[in-house]
Parts: C-alpha cells; sequence; structure tokens
C-alpha cells in the first residue's frame, strides 16, 4: 500500500489539480511533503517500536496512513491535499521499517532470505503497478479512489497484524535523544526536500540547492552529537560493522540509478516514444514479473553462491540492463524492450532480496531498531537523490541545447546512472566469500575446493 502510493499520485496530478482549483506543478509540493514526513519520522521508528512495541507502531502506522487518504480524498485545495500528504507520510514512514524490524525479530536467521523476498516484493511492485493503476482509476472512476482502495487494504492490514504478528514484547528502549530528533529532523528532511525540489521544481530552485546544505550541515553537527552522547537516536557506531556498512553503501550507490528508472522511462516513453500515460505504464509494468519469478530461486542462490558473489554479480547485470535503456529507439521492437526491463527487473529482484537481507547478518538483535531506521531512511535519500541525478541530467541538457528533450538526452541520463550504480559492485566484491554465511548458508569451503580442482 505504502510502497505504491508513493508513486500512484503522480499519474493523478493533473486530475487533481484541476479539481482543487490548482496547478500540477503546485501539486508537486505534495510528493514534496510525503518524502519530507518520510525522512522526519523513519528515524524515530526505532525506538517507538522498542518503546511501545513494534506490532503496536506497526498497527498504529498503518491506521495513521489510512486515515491521511481519507484526508487526501476530501481535500478541496492546496494546503488540505498538502498537510493530508503529510500526515500520510507519518504512517508510511513507519510502516516499512517497522515490519522489517517484525521480520527480522520473528524470523530465524537460516530463514531470512526467504522472509525477507516477500518482503522486497511490494517494494519492487508498488513503483511499478503505480502509474497504470493509478491511470485506471483516474480515467474510469475518480482521482479519490486512489485514496479511498487504501481504507479496505488498510482495515485488513491492521486484522492480519493482530491475528498474525507476534504480540509486543516488553522492551527497555534507550532513553529518547531529543536533540539528535531535532537535528535529523532538519538534517534528513532537508536533503529530502532540497533534491525533490531539484529534480520536481515545484518552486525556485535555489531553495532545493539551499535544502540540499542546510541539512548535510546539520547532519554533520549531529555526527559529532553523537560523540557526545551516551544514547544516540540512530548511532553510527553501526557502520563499523563491515556487512552492515557494505550493504547499507552498496545498496545506496545501487539504489541511485534505480531511482531513476520509474522517473526517466515513462517520461521518455511518453515524450520521445508517443505512448500514452497507460500504454508506457503497462510497458514498465512487465519488469515486475521478473521481480515475481525472482522469489522462487533466490533462497537457493545466495545459500550456493553466498552473499558477496551474489551481490556483486547481480548489481553489475542491473547495471548493464539499466544501461541498456540508453540503446532503445522508438523503432525497438517492442517485445525486445519489454524482455530487457523483464531481465532487468529479474536482477533488481534477487539483488535486493540479499542486500535488505545482508545488512542484518552480524547485527545483534538488540541493536536491529536502529538499523533498520538508518536503513531506510538511507534508502529514501539513494532514491531521492536518483531522481534528482536524473532530472538535473535532463535539466542541463535542455539548458545547453536550448531546445526541448530528445533522445539522447535519455540515453546519456540512463548511461550517467547506471555509472554511478556500478560503484555498489565493487563494494561487494571486497567482502570475503563467507561474510554472511551464517544468514545465507553458504558452505564456502566445498566451493573453493571445486574451483581449486577446476
Amino acid at each position: 500500500m505504502e510502497n505504491m502510493d508513493s508513486t500512484v499520485i503522480a499519474t493523478s496530478l493533473p486530475a487533481i489539480a484541476t479539481d482543487i482549483g490548482s496547478s500540477p506543478i503546485a501539486l508537486k509540493l505534495a510528493l514534496t511533503a510525503y518524502f519530507v514526513s518520510l525522512a522526519v519520522f523513519i528515524p524515530i521508528s526505532g525506538w517507538m517500536a522498542d518503546r511501545f512495541g513494534a506490532t503496536n507502531i506497526f498497527r498504529i502506522a498503518i491506521g495513521i496512513f489510512v486515515v491521511g487518504s481519507i484526508a487526501c480524498a476530501f481535500s478541496n485545495s492546496l494546503p488540505t491535499f498538502v498537510v493530508s500528504r503529510f500526515l500520510q507520510g507519518i504512517g508510511g514512514s513507519m510502516m516499512t521499517p517497522v515490519a522489517r524490524l517484525v521480520l527480522i525479530r520473528a524470523t530465524p536467521r537460516n530463514e531470512l532470505v526467504s522472509a525477507m523476498a516477500w518482503l522486497t516484493l511490494p517494494a519492487l511492485l508498488g513503483p511499478l503497478t503505480g502509474p497504470p493503476v493509478g491511470g485506471f482509476l483516474t480515467t474510469y472512476l475518480s482521482w479519490h479512489w486512489i485514496f479511498w482502495i487504501n481504507v479496505p487494504i488498510g482495515a485488513i492490514g491492521i486484522l492480519l497484524a493482530t491475528w498474525f504478528l507476534p504480540p509486543p514484547e516488553p522492551r527497555t528502549p534507550r532513553p529518547i535523544d531529543l536533540t539528535g530528533f531535532v537535528l535529523t529532523t532538519f538534517g534528513f528532511s532537508g536533503v529530502i526536500f532540497g533534491l525533490s525540489v531539484i529534480s520536481l521544481p515545484a518552486i525556485p530552485q535555489i531553495l532545493g540547492y539551499g535544502g540540499v546544505v542546510v541539512g548535510a550541515a546539520m547532519l554533520v553537527i549531529y555526527y559529532f552529537h553523537t560523540k557526545r552522547t551516551e544514547h544516540p537516536l540512530l548511532d553510527p557506531k553501526l557502520f563499523r560493522n563491515r556487512v552492515f556498512r557494505t550493504a547499507v553503501i552498496g545498496g545506496s550507490f545501487f539504489r541511485v540509478g534505480i531511482g531513476a528508472f520509474p522517473f526517466l522511462m515513462p517520461l521518455m516513453l511518453q515524450i520521445t516514444f508517443g505512448l500514452s500515460p497507460f500504454e508506457s505504464g503497462l510497458t514498465t509494468f512487465v519488469s515486475a514479473f521478473g521481480a515475481i519469478v525472482s522469489k522462487i530461486g533466490a533462497t537457493r542462490l545466495y545459500a550456493r553462491f553466498g552473499f558477496p558473489r551474489v551481490l556483486a554479480a547481480t548489481s553489475l547485470l542491473g547495471c548493464i540492463f539499466l544501461a541498456a535503456n540508453g540503446l532503445f529507439t522508438p523503432q525497438t521492437n517492442h517485445y525486445l524492450l519489454m524482455f530487457v526491463l523483464f531481465i532487468g527487473g529479474l536482477t533488481r529482484s534477487f539483488f535486493f532480496t540479499g542486500v535488505n537481507t545482508f545488512g542484518y547478518a552480524d547485527i545483534k538483535e538488540a541493536d536491529a531498531s536502529q538499523a533498520t531506521s538508518i536503513a531506510a531512511v538511507v534508502q529514501q535519500i539513494s532514491v531521492a537523490l536518483g531522481v534528482a541525478v536524473a532530472g538535473g541530467i535532463l535539466e542541463a541538457a535542455t539548458q545547453i541545447r536550448n531546445a526541448p528533450l530528445d533522445l539522447l538526452d535519455f540515453h546519456i541520463a540512463w548511461y550517467i546512472v547506471a555509472l554511478l550504480a556500478v560503484i555498489s559492485t565493487v563494494q561487494f566484491l571486497r567482502l570475503p566469500p563467507d561474510a554472511g554465511a551464517n544468514v545465507s548458508g553458504h558452505n564456502v569451503k566445498p566451493l573453493q575446493k571445486a574451483e581449486a580442482i577446476a
């Protein structure tokens, strides 16, 4: 629900703007408000889960998201719509990291790859299903239904969480780091706000660059603050763990490239290929089938070859297929295009299943709540950075040539984001082959013996 809703609104912006008496450009502030809300409340989600129980916070988060959805459906002006999206973001900020925390605590380590494969699936399907679903509901019903549909889904989610998730465990959380919360609020929200404004200029871009600078400065101050406090909100000492550090940094570079995909591909198909929004949505949706197929063999693949080898291989393949999008033209066989998108979705899904599990291989159970919060906020920043980089490349191309966008501009953007994403491959190649073997079940010695014989 959360992963789809973050993209479904983009397709419906013109219809919403017309109905509430605004413009699509101004309405992009609602997208920015949502991402800022995520940046503010994700850092505190781990502490909330420890203080009030992860299952309780998960149910409350779903409820807040549903209330925000209802408020969006009733909105009749730009301010009310922006505030409603901010409220939705509060719920969304808690749902994903807390869901991952519940899964990590409730699942035996040797089953975590398989469990994480299913948790990763909505994150991959959401951005792909959002545009066609949003286009269909807006075209054949009304834009209000992209929010009303969350009500029954949310109600079912709360019931299922009550029935099946483990009861809240009594825990003694760390004291709340209020100074750290204020600094991360301005830090992460400043960076996310700035990147969103740069990539979706609804207001002067100078404010976007200013937001990034202020946010980065606040995060530097926060880093020095963590050295003076006993219980920081997000403890950077977790990055001393090599496995966690590699998973977060390597995954972030990959997400910069992949984060640009839902932004670049629909634009390229609509502006240079002449497809309608619904047609482009159906074309990119084929990537989702690749994501679904990967769930069949993810557990066996990581058990056979281990995390470092598979993550390096799938990240490299993912980057190759990302760059391959720069070879498409309107004359390209449509089935060939869809096949490349399918394989790209397959490799990305294998990668994200592994990296989302690998990062917690050596994390102590007591630090799991902080680890999920750190990973979630870094993911949001890397995806926003990917969109900002892609949008910046297209904007620069039009300024340099003083002409509208053409196909070459998109091709250049694909190559640059793929080049940035391939840095992730280097990160995983530097790891020992048995890293994370306690989770993957990989036995590196027989494989090394076979390689030596060969």
